[in-house]
């Protein structure tokens, strides 16, 4: 009788998706190609054969591209208020901490420039019903909303309307991340944490008491 062998399993090539989550596989690996090709570039259908994933399991958790980036934007916005909250507080609440969350938001849009370009590249499709992404986008907001109004009940800040402050505010900071992500400053531009310490310095006059 010839002797039977053991079949041997096809070996998957190392960047495939094995075990654990899978819905954070597909975001993870999402990042990775909007960072080498950008926005356009990606599928849902590319994103699950990398991973080695059936479409039937893919479709499980992304019904489409814009599901995804959803998951990508809401991932970032968790980020970007962990980040926040984190420089307020160890900043002690004051008005240091707050030129400190100046500094945490242009660093979180250096360090994750694929999560911000789509957090505030308009990929995501209008009128989304994400509540993920509705919760986490609100939530990193309202970090800045509740320093400025902590800043205000302690005196050092004017009282303006808190939202329409933090607009204003948030309208500065994202200008700068926007132009140091895209290297639109020009050659001898200064530091990305001396640029925004100035800015917030200057912006100090109009809304510090």
């Amino acid at each position: 009788m010839a002797r039977s062998h053991p079949r041997r399993l096809a070996r998957k090539p190392a960047d495939r998706y094995h075990h654990g989550d899978l819905r954070r596989a597909l975001v993870t690996e999402a990042v990775r190609t909007i960072q080498a090709k950008g926005v356009d570039a990606l599928t849902l259908r590319a994103v699950g054969q990398k991973l080695g994933v059936s479409r039937t399991a893919l479709y499980r958790h992304f019904a489409d591209k814009s599901a995804l980036l959803a998951a990508v934007a809401a991932e970032g916005f968790r980020t970007l208020r962990l980040q926040l909250v984190r420089s307020w507080e160890d900043g002690g609440r004051s008005a240091e901490a707050f030129n400190a969350m100046g500094v945490a938001y242009v660093t979180f849009a250096i360090t994750h420039p694929s999560h911000y370009r789509v957090m505030f590249g308009g990929f995501v499709r209008d009128g989304t019903t994400d509540l993920e992404l509705a919760q986490e986008g609100a939530g990193a907001f309202q970090a800045l909303v509740d320093a400025l109004v902590t800043l205000q009940r302690n005196g050092l800040l004017r009282q303006d309307e808190p939202f329409l402050l933090a607009r204003f505010i948030w309208a500065i900071v994202h200008g700068l991340a926007m132009l140091i992500i895209d290297r639109r400053l020009g050659p001898g531009a200064p530091e990305p944490d001396e640029l925004v310490r100035f800015a917030l310095a200057r912006l100090r006059t109009g809304i510090f008491i």
